[in-house]
């Protein structure tokens, strides 16, 4: 019998890609699919906080075994930001993020950037993190159809694309979430 295990996200691609990766193995379960349907609050100032935050959350209130993620954007020459504030950036939506963050950039020339993510894995008492980065730069202007939040602006190290224009088959594979994934994965199958 599959071992079940909470992926503390309503995203459906996330959770497919995940599950997918894990094979036979673990029946990925949504916060939906437990009945856990309230906004789970992100307030630490990292990304390995707010991963941690959530899947604590889902292991006191809920009883389940839980991985959660916190990802986001930081930018060289802002000192790291947006950083755990990237979804929040503008108080807006992405297009106001993207907007805010080309205006902080308007007269920059070093334009280094990277995205970062953090998995938080609860199994029992065990805690584990992983963390995936994949460097690049900032574009002046938005490229691209594809991807979200900040995919339009940011070309990953070995690219001339942003990630929009990559389209998600290879974004998924280099990304930053890929990386952290994969370790993860590991880690699972390892344990079960």
């Amino acid at each position: 019998m599959k071992q079940k295990i909470v992926f503390a996200t309503n995203n459906a691609h996330k959770l497919e890609e995940v599950a997918a990766m894990l094979g036979d193995a673990y029946e990925v379960l949504s916060l939906r699919a437990i009945g856990c349907n309230e906004d789970i609050p992100e307030t630490a100032d990292t990304f390995a906080g707010n991963a941690m935050l959530k899947a604590r959350y889902v292991k006191e209130h809920y009883g389940y075994d839980c991985f959660a993620d916190d990802s986001g954007l930081e930018v060289d020459a802002l000192g790291g930001a947006p950083g755990v504030y990237s979804a929040r950036y503008s108080g807006g939506g992405s297009e106001e993020n993207m907007a805010k963050l080309l205006q902080n950039m308007a007269e920059e020339n070093e334009r280094g950037a990277q995205f970062r993510t953090i998995i938080a894995l609860l199994i029992g008492e065990d805690s584990q993190l992983f963390e995936g980065i994949v460097r690049g730069h900032i574009t002046r202007e938005r490229k691209g159809e594809g991807g979200f939040g900040y995919d339009p602006i940011f070309v990953p190290e070995g690219y001339d694309l942003t990630f929009a224009e990559l389209g998600s088959e290879v974004k998924n594979r280099i990304s930053h979430r890929a990386k952290a994934v994969e370790q993860l994965v590991v880690a699972l199958k390892q344990k079960n």
